[in-house]
Parts: C-alpha cells; structure tokens; sequence
C-alpha cells in the first residue's frame, strides 16, 4: 500500500506539480539506465507474505494493532484491514541451501508471532482469502488506524465517483445443483483486504529485466493454477482464486462508462510485451492519473548532477498506486540503487512448505524461460497469456491453459512434463543444491499428481460439512478451524485430509 503518507487534502495544483515530478523522475531514470549504473548483485530470494487475523471462534478478529504490539517484532507491519497484518521476509541468496533456511527461519517467526497474538485473543491464517469474512466486515470503521488506508480510500472514491459493484460467477461446488454468484455492492475497498497474497521479489539487472517479466507474465497463470487458495468470500463458493477477479474490482477507479471507453485499470496485467523495464514505468505515468499526489523537494536530476542517488519517491508513490500483477521496482540500497521485479499472483499459504515450493518452482522457472534461446513471447500472443490467468484463477486445476507447442493443456499436465524440468534446471544455474531442488519441485510434483490445491481441499471440506448437516456458515468456521490446524502441522496441502 505504500509509504506512510501525513497529508490529507490534495489541490489542483498538487496534481499538476506531481505530474511533472513524476516526468522529472522519468527523465532521471532514462539517464541513470543509460549509464547502466545499477546495482547488480547476487539473484536473492526476497518475500512479502499477507496474513489473516481470526479469534476463537475463526472470525475475522479485528485485532491487528492489538497483534503487533504483542509480537513487537519491526518485520511484522500494519495492513489495510484491521484483520490483516504482513510479514516482510528480509532478502537472502537463492544458491545452496538458502531456499530450506528460509523454511525453518519463516516457520519459527511465524511459531512465535502466532503465540504472542494469542495473548490479544488472536490467531494468524495464511489462507488466500478468509472464508468467514462478510460484508459486515467492509464497513469503514475496520480500516486499520494508519491515515494512508483512509486517504487512499478516499482518493479511490473520489476518482471513481460511485460505489464499488463487486459481481462475480461461482464455480459449482461438487454435487450441488447449480453455481453460486456475488453480486454485492460496498462503499469502501475493504473488500480488497480480503485478498491475501505472497509476493515475491527478484533483483534483475536492467538489461534483462524485460526478459524475467515476460517471462513471469507467461507464467502467471500456471502459478494461479498450481496455487489457488481463495475459493469463499461473502459465505459464496466462487472461483477457485477468487482474489484475483475480486482486487481487480475492489480498487477499479472507473465507472462503467469509463470502462467502456477503454480506459485501463489500476489492477492491471498489461497490454503488451515489453523491450525494457522503462516502458513499465512509463506506461504507468501516462496512462493513469495519481491517487496519491504528494512530492518531495529533490529535483531528481540534480541529484545525479551531484553524484548522488536520487529516490525518485513521486515514480515509487505513483508505481505504488498501480497495481500490476508483475511489478517493477526501483529501490536504493546504500550508497546504490537497484531494480527489482516483484510477482503478485500467488496468494498466502496453505502451509510454509508449500510456500516455499511455490517460490522455488517460480524462480527456477521464470531463470529458464529468460535464458531460452527463442523467447516464449516471442511464440504467444499477450491476450493468451492475460486469459490463462483468468482461466486458472476460475479452474484451478480444472482449468485448461494455452502453451507454445503444446496447445491447450491441463495446468498439472504441462507442470508435469515440460515445466518441471526448466524448474529444475532453473534452480541449478542459480547454484541451489540438488537436495532442496529434489524437495520443493518433488512438493509441487506431489500436488500436480494429487490435484489437491488449498481451493480444492477447501471446498471439498466444506462439501463434506454441508452434507452432514451443517450450514455454510458453520462448514466454513469448521473447515477453516480444520485449515488453521493443519497449516501448522507444517505437511504441505496434497497430503491434507478432509
């Protein structure tokens, strides 16, 4: 969501003035890729992982300052409702063993931020979306405290100039007669707080970054597939990644007559293929206007001027306010600076173990497909590429996937025979050991064979509920009660029993 922002008010002229610093920012960009004089370090294994707050009873606990006054641990921030909060995993090599440190280092900081909540009555859910949420839960009194929440709440509105209509087709449940549908309207994002993600982040080199997000966009929707984790909200079965379909509405600053113009969204997949990690930035000052106008008094190009790294802090605001599946970041380090591209499809959980196989199988594979000799874009139409997100986020496994070569495929088929092995190979030319290749992919493998995703358990829990006789309200504390227990068993999802 950004910085912390302190000004509540911003001026036509605020708006005027932040636009030609943005350019201002662009141009100092331009000249800084020109003499490539970018940071490149060591490819690291970086995350962000979203999490859920739940009470006793497994309804969203409305808690999270309470929550990390008790962890009081800095890794652990503030998020947009006041049943999220997010870790931030600081950044490690990817060679050797550092994939499985992380699992246990992650595991242990997560053991100990769950026990420290519980003195506040809460409990931390690594789920994609928390099934028990309601639309009670999106009134504008649950914004967390932070100011930023509530002015960007505003800034949302005040562009779009109605209320959000969130409508969204389920997908049938096993056995029931007919699909379920959201059809809801809220006067606040809240229900973008629903969506809780991993994101993951690469440092790249400018010179290759057009590469690694190509890649990672025709990748994305093998990733939704393989890691669907956000079947329920509003007590609906819906897509088997509902998070997807449901934070591009809940932050959608057009109004419909807009969007039948054409006019972009702010969540956004992108229009084309890219040649450099400048038309990103571009793209995103031309096409959308600021929800967030506030500027500092560096004058970005003086600073090169002076030798000095500039933060570019109107670009970063503006890029913060742009919310693209496949995110560029600039970002300083030191003395240097640095890009770095950030993944924001998956979304948080089941388990850490399947966390950290779903990193390891999106890193190994987006290294394989940059370094191939024929580009895959070069093979696939953009559109083929945006509409097997879509496809998966609604199918999961069940979905069907167009790839190069292979036409229209299963999402575990073309894991299974082609993907795997890139992963693998990918996953080597970074130096990491061949054991903890062998248990991240063999975890994903296992899943492919299983075709049990967190969505698919989750549903096929709350089916088996239904069928004993209880309500969905109540399935759904009890498969989430269920979920919580075995998150934490540490066994990744395939193994899960219902």
């Amino acid at each position: 969501m950004g910085e912390d922002v302190e000004r509540r008010k911003f001026t036509r002229q605020d708006r005027h003035e932040f636009r030609q610093k943005v350019q201002d920012c662009l141009d100092a960009l331009a000249i800084m890729l020109a003499d490539e004089t970018f940071h490149v370090g060591e490819p690291q294994i970086g995350m962000e992982i979203e999490l859920n707050l739940v009470d006793d009873d497994m309804a969203p606990s409305m808690a999270n300052a309470a929550v990390l006054d008790a962890i009081a641990d800095p890794d652990y921030q503030t998020e947009l409702g006041q049943f999220n909060i997010e870790i931030n995993v600081d950044p490690r090599p990817l060679r050797g063993a550092s994939i499985a440190e992380l699992e246990t280092d992650l595991r242990r900081s997560l053991n100990a931020a769950d026990e420290r909540a519980g003195t506040s009555g809460s409990r931390l859910a690594m789920i994609g979306m928390l099934p028990t949420l309601d639309e009670e839960h999106f009134e504008h009194r649950w914004l967390s405290a932070n100011p930023r929440y509530d002015l960007l709440n505003q800034q949302i509105f005040a562009a779009r100039g109605e209320d959000i209509e969130l409508k969204i087709g389920g997908v049938r449940l096993p056995g029931a007669a007919a699909a379920e549908d959201l059809d809801i309207v809220t006067d606040t994002i809240l229900p973008e707080a629903a969506c809780t993600s991993v994101q993951l982040h690469l440092q790249v080199a400018p010179d290759e970054f057009a590469s690694y997000w190509n890649a990672a966009q025709a990748l994305s929707g093998v990733q939704v597939a393989l890691a669907a984790n956000s079947p329920f909200f509003a007590g609906r079965a819906l897509w088997h990644e509902t998070r997807i379909p449901l934070f591009e509405q809940a932050t959608d600053t057009r109004p419909q007559e807009l969007k039948n113009q054409g006019v972009r969204p702010r969540v956004w997949f992108g229009e084309r293929w890219i040649t450099s990690i400048f038309d990103l930035f571009e793209e995103n000052s031309r096409y959308f206007p600021a929800l967030l106008p506030v500027f500092s008094d560096e004058d970005p190009k003086a600073a090169l001027a002076e030798g000095k790294t500039p933060s570019l802090s109107e670009l970063r605001m503006h890029n913060g306010t742009v919310y693209r599946w496949n995110r560029p970041i600039y970002d300083r380090s030191g003395d240097g600076h640095h890009i770095r591209l950030e993944n924001r499809v998956l979304p948080a959980g089941p388990s850490v173990v399947d966390t950290l196989a779903d990193a390891a199988f999106y890193y190994g594979t987006v290294r394989a497909l940059a370094d191939a000799d024929r580009p895959l874009w070069s093979q696939m139409s953009f559109d083929a590429a945006e509409e097997n997100v879509h496809s998966a986020a609604r199918g999961g496994f069940d979905s069907m996937l167009y790839w190069p070569e292979v036409g229209w495929v299963s999402p575990q088929e073309l894991v299974l025979r082609r993907l795997l092995p890139m992963a693998d190979a990918g996953l080597a030319a970074y130096g990491v050991d061949t054991a903890v290749r062998d248990r991240y992919l063999g975890v994903i493998e296992a899943r492919c064979l299983a075709k049990q995703s967190g969505s698919v358990w989750q549903r096929n829990s709350v089916v088996a509920r239904e069928r004993s006789g209880d309500k969905r309200d109540r399935a759904l504390a009890g498969m989430l009660g269920d979920y919580v227990t075995q998150m934490n068993s540490g066994e990744p999802v395939h193994t899960w029993t219902n």
